[in-house]
């Protein structure tokens, strides 16, 4: 259902502390975000990551953005270990359900405290199941500390949901939630094309919070741009 009108995300309230294992995460991935700009200026922690996030986004299309994280997360698995696990590993109940375990507990630096859960999913003929392959993020520390809608959806959402699917070959679709920022990641089920899931398109910028929003603008112009 489209949403009417432009949002405020919830106040930013939560204290993380990082331990080494977390600040070594924050740290690989923010040299990845930066060798894909060209630059060597990085601000250490989590907001130095949000920053560089930040920078991706500007003068770039969303195409443009989700291509660019497409090749830091592409830099960060070798290609042999792709091929491996694409060839070699269909999109089974375990294998889905493992992937969701090891993505609960490996992107919790990124994303803030997530568990894993059961979901109800439907196979090509139409007859639902359930496995427990959903990692149910409480409240999203990158949507939490970025407030852009925009930010989310080209720098996660999209790019991820990709990775997993194309490369992989585990299809994973994001589902984020714009009220309490929390946010379902769920292994095995295809993702639509981004048209067609409105809780997104249709969404409006976090008027109050993001500095680039659009506040007349009845969606975010960077999910659509």
């Amino acid at each position: 259902m489209a949403l009417s009108a432009p949002q405020s995300v919830p106040p930013s309230s939560t204290q993380y502390h990082d331990n080494f294992i977390d600040r070594l995460f924050i740290a690989l991935f923010s040299r990845k975000m930066a060798s894909a700009l060209g630059t060597t200026n990085i601000t250490p922690g989590y907001e130095g990551f949000v920053e560089l996030s930040k920078r991706i986004m500007i003068g770039r299309s969303p195409k443009e953005q989700q291509a660019m994280v497409a090749v830091v997360l592409q830099s960060l698995v070798p290609a042999p270990i792709l091929w491996g696990i694409r060839t070699f590993f269909s999109p089974t109940r375990w294998v889905c359900e493992w992937n969701a375990w090891f993505a609960a507990q490996l992107f919790e630096w990124l994303v803030g405290p997530c568990e894993v859960t059961s979901v109800e999913l439907e196979n090509d003929v139409g007859d639902r199941y359930s496995q427990t392959s959903n990692v149910h993020i409480k409240k999203c520390r990158y949507l939490e500390e970025s407030t852009c809608v925009g930010l989310c959806v080209n720098l996660c959402k999209v790019p991820t949901q990709a990775f997993f699917t194309e490369k992989f070959g585990i299809p994973v679709t994001m589902n984020p939630n714009f009220e309490d920022l929390s946010c379902d990641m769920i292994f095995g089920q295809t993702p639509p094309p981004l048209e067609d899931d409105e809780t997104v398109y249709q969404q409006p910028c976090f008027t109050t919070e993001c500095a680039i929003a659009s506040p007349k603008a009845p969606t975010c112009p960077n999910v659509r741009a």
